[in-house]
């Protein structure tokens, strides 16, 4: 059943893969303003990663000026990875002005499902933002289903902010997962992401799947919040299927490349953390296309 929805040469494939070299260049000529409201536990992995793509990062802790740097961003990203009274603070402030102002809105739940202030915080800015584009791994989008009862039936089980074992992306699960990712982008009317061995991503119209990356990914904390802020940069100076995607191939494209030098020299998880940013930042766009194990999923 699979291989009947999996559709390597389609036309929408072709075009995406086309626009690789705009997305890149429009990130590069324009470093958006990418206003980052993440966790602390992964702050200076985002900056950098976003400064390895040509764009140009900006932090806050202070509730008062979320609006203000709103108001210059390109794009606000929010990550409850560390929630606090102040950060959620910070994020309403900012989350109003972007939508008083239109400006994108990336949002990443981490642990959503895990407790009930990340579900709470969850359930109020998909409910009360016009969100741009969600990214998570597939409990923390199952997690969101469940939320907003879309799908009130479905097993959606985190495991801390790391992706359950049964929610795990393959090409067995891949048509049930891309089903929920869809639904999931037709209802909040967003691109959404689910990260995994094979990204889902979708508008609620077209569904793509990504099958790049390398297992030592998931092996340094905050490869997931540095793929959405580098997410937040490329929708900061792109259309947001079109940004989502790029900003996946050249995450997990990066991330092939660091995990094969790795291991060829013998190394480990710190050295794979930092030539990951050093292949975000070498990665072109003739090597993207090629690498791209891009596929439009038939559902």
């Amino acid at each position: 059943m699979t291989d009947e929805i999996i559709m390597t040469d389609s036309e929408n494939v072709k075009n995406v893969l086309n626009e690789f070299p705009n997305a890149l260049k429009n990130v590069k000529d324009n470093a958006p303003l990418t206003f980052c409201i993440t966790n602390f536990v992964t702050v200076t992995d985002c900056a950098n990663a976003a400064l390895a793509i040509g764009a140009s990062p900006i932090m806050s802790l202070g509730a008062e000026e979320g609006g203000e740097i709103v108001n210059i961003a390109n794009a606000l990203v929010i990550n409850i990875g560390t929630l606090n009274q102040n950060q959620n603070e910070l994020m309403r402030n900012s989350a109003n002005q972007a939508k008083e102002i239109n400006k994108p809105i990336i949002f990443d739940p981490v642990g959503a499902g895990v407790s009930g202030l990340r579900n709470d915080m969850t359930k109020e800015i998909v409910e009360n933002y016009p969100l741009t584009l969600v990214r998570g791994n597939m409990s923390e989008i199952k997690a969101i289903a469940k939320l907003i009862k879309l799908n009130e039936n479905n097993d959606a089980a985190g495991k801390g902010v790391d992706v359950a074992e049964s929610d795990v992306i393959s090409k067995d699960t891949l048509e049930i997962n891309a089903s929920i990712v869809k639904e999931l982008a037709n209802e909040l009317n967003t691109v959404v992401i689910a990260s995994g061995p094979i990204d889902i991503i979708s508008d609620g119209k077209f569904t793509f799947g990504l099958d790049n990356g390398d297992e030592m990914m998931p092996l340094i904390t905050g490869s997931g919040c540095m793929l959405t802020t580098i997410i937040g940069s490329f929708v900061g100076a792109n259309d947001a299927l079109i940004g989502g995607i790029t900003a996946c191939a050249l995450m997990t494209v990066a991330g092939e490349n660091a995990a094969d030098y790795v291991r060829k020299n013998d190394l480990g998880t710190g050295s794979f953390r930092t030539f990951l940013i050093d292949n975000l930042y070498k990665l072109d766009a003739e090597e993207l296309i090629k690498r791209a194990n891009l596929f439009e999923i038939n559902i």
